[in-house]
């Protein structure tokens, strides 16, 4: 019987609430499925009650999660390479939590290849990070952003685009009967509008703007018209504190409504349900995944034309929501980031675009939205994600090796000086 190609995984811990640790979770979960591999994971990003390894029933010992701090360290990598001997190493999210990784590249990759599921938020191009792809075997594009960055960064490192997706047996749209249910037992009343938020509280996301611009709206059309649910920590050290933003602003009487417990994907699928729009204003968004989320529920979105959302309200000819231009972009950069733009947008365009959506009518929402259900399920489809990385994990294995049979990898090259 051929044996499982084993792979150590370094992200999210992939049972954490965030984008990266989801779209972990559906890679890992979905490639156990077909029998053909098994998991060593670092389970990173999150506060931990012990270090003990983590197994489930379920999986048994196919997937092992590591409990880490931060992403792990070099020695713990060192310690799960040399006992666990994994045939390829797989890595997520942003690279500035990962340079420490690629620092050893020269003791990793003489033995196993490094897949890097590449997330990057903007132009422009960023040559500096031109070393780290080079110090990688095969690098995953997200958006169709990301993967322009790395060909044009790095033209001879293999890469792919390979997007977010979202599970459709959870997020899909639901009966007009079924949703009316849903306001009745949630509170709703049937004829408010219902735009809802969900993202970490952080300073990128933008929720204080969010609440202000939401003020203006509700002092136009009536402060019982419309509620703004936030599915996030308001007291969130990463953002403002939102409780004293709405009280300040005269939004506790019911106009803004927190939602701040984890819930399941059923859920959460329910909330963008009785929701009218979804709205994700960031300045920077590597992909975006609550408003795919949205999109699959049929839901339509309001969003920033940044990043990963840019593809995902538009298929260049079709809009299934609002696109929000940015009216400024400010280079702004760091020790590790020298330059990157952030897009601001701009209240008015912000005030015209939900004011547009709440004057539709309930047929044209539901129609705008079922637009971007059908957009989902063409370019985002859970099934293709999930049989794109069995076959890009499976191509890699064979061609890269592992181990004894390693091939695909120099130590030295030739330049013409």
């Amino acid at each position: 019987m051929k044996e499982k190609i084993k792979v150590f995984v370094i992200a999210d811990h992939p049972f954490s609430p965030s984008g990266v640790g989801t779209q972990t979770r559906y890679m890992v979960e979905s490639l156990l499925e077909t029998g053909k591999f098994n998991f060593i994971c670092f389970g990173g990003a999150i506060k931990h009650k012990d270090y003990l390894p983590q197994r489930l029933e379920k999986w048994g010992d196919d997937l092992v999660i590591y409990p880490v701090d931060g992403y792990g360290t070099q020695e713990a990598v060192r310690s799960i390479i040399r006992t666990e001997k994994p045939d390829m190493l797989w890595f997520m999210t942003d690279p500035r939590f990962f340079g420490w990784l690629w620092e050893m590249e020269d003791e990793i990759r003489p033995l196993v290849p490094m897949v890097y599921y590449h997330v990057w938020d903007n132009y422009p191009y960023p040559e500096f990070n031109k070393v780290w792809y080079d110090s990688t075997d095969v690098v995953v594009g997200i958006s169709k952003l990301t993967y322009d960055i790395i060909k044009t960064v790095s033209p001879d490192v293999e890469s792919c685009y390979l997007p977010h997706a979202v599970n459709s047996e959870h997020f899909k749209p639901l009966s007009k009967e079924e949703r009316s249910q849903l306001r009745e037992k949630m509170g709703i009343p049937e004829d408010q509008f219902i735009v809802f938020w969900n993202n970490r509280n952080a300073r990128r996301k933008h929720p204080g703007t969010l609440l202000f611009w939401f003020k203006e709206f509700l002092d136009k059309i009536g402060h019982d018209k419309a509620r703004l649910i936030m599915h996030t920590d308001p007291n969130d050290s990463n953002g403002p504190n939102l409780l004293s933003v709405i009280h300040n602003l005269g939004l506790d009487e019911g106009q803004v409504q927190f939602s701040t417990q984890k819930v399941d994907f059923p859920d959460l699928a329910a909330i963008y349900n009785v929701t009218d729009v979804t709205v994700n204003i960031s300045d920077a968004e590597g992909f975006g995944l609550s408003t795919l989320e949205s999109l699959s529920c049929g839901t339509p979105i309001i969003v920033t034309m940044t990043g990963g959302l840019q593809e995902q309200v538009t298929d260049g000819e079709n809009w299934f929501g609002e696109g929000l231009e940015p009216t400024a972009k400010a280079v702004i950069g760091s020790q590790e980031i020298p330059y990157i733009y952030e897009d601001r947008v701009g209240k008015e365009d912000f005030l015209e675009a939900i004011e547009k959506v709440y004057n539709m009518t309930p047929e044209q929402r539901e129609e705008l939205g079922k637009a971007g259900a059908e957009h989902v399920n063409k370019n985002y489809k859970f099934e293709n994600y999930t049989s794109r990385w069995e076959e890009l994990l499976t191509s890699i294995h064979e061609k890269y090796g592992s181990w004894d049979t390693r091939s695909e990898y120099k130590t030295w090259y030739i330049e013409e000086v």
